[in-house]
């Protein structure tokens, strides 16, 4: 099994090990980062550190295929289906593999550029869709399926609001029992990377 590193992950190690997040981290997120980082140990925290930011699954028989956070570059640069294709043509300029599956929005979608093919698998825990459940990707020799997992949600709210997870009750109400549409995570994700970038199209 491979996985790699998210920002998440990145945020989490900093905060076990004392290292001051980026001040453009919201309150709310610096708590949730904090409470996570006091659930691990020392040995959770060294796996996380070492996972790669990227992984080619290399394919005798089918085109190998890059995996990625957010680009290829970096776990934190933000895309979606609004984005304009110069923007995106900059992420992932230089890339040699044709496809590549992403995440980071938990927003499942395909774009295409030329020959290369760029795949949000979507999200199982925190997705943005048009239903609350688990979004994922298969892939299949050069094919690949979004697919959508139903799960008991009221059971799963009811769990996540017992614990002492910052938040706890917010999260089961907003992002379980109902969640946001994908239409309103990309306008709320644009703008946030309109401001962030350092350059438009």
């Amino acid at each position: 099994m491979q996985f790699i590193r998210g920002n998440g992950d990145r945020e989490v190690v900093l905060t076990f090990d004392g290292v001051a997040l980026t001040l453009e981290m919201s309150d709310s997120v610096r708590e949730i980062t904090s409470w996570v980082a006091e659930q691990l140990s020392r040995s959770h925290c060294d796996f996380l550190a070492q996972l790669p930011l990227t992984y080619t699954l290399i394919r005798e028989d089918y085109e190998d295929v890059l995996f990625c956070h957010a680009i290829p570059t970096n776990d934190e640069d933000i895309f979606t289906p609004l984005t304009s294709d110069a923007i995106v043509a900059t992420y992932f300029e230089g890339t040699q593999q044709r496809t590549v599956i992403c995440g980071h929005t938990h927003v499942q979608f395909e774009r295409r550029l030329g020959d290369l093919r760029i795949l949000n698998a979507g999200s199982v825990g925190m997705p943005f869709a048009d239903k609350p459940g688990a979004y994922w990707l298969l892939l299949d020799g050069d094919s690949y399926e979004h697919r959508f997992t139903p799960y008991d949600v009221e059971a799963a709210a009811k769990q996540i609001a017992s614990t002492n997870y910052p938040q706890a009750q917010q999260f089961s109400e907003e992002n379980v029992r109902k969640i946001p549409t994908a239409q309103e995570a990309m306008e709320f994700f644009e703008a946030l990377a309109q401001k962030n970038r350092p350059f438009t199209d």
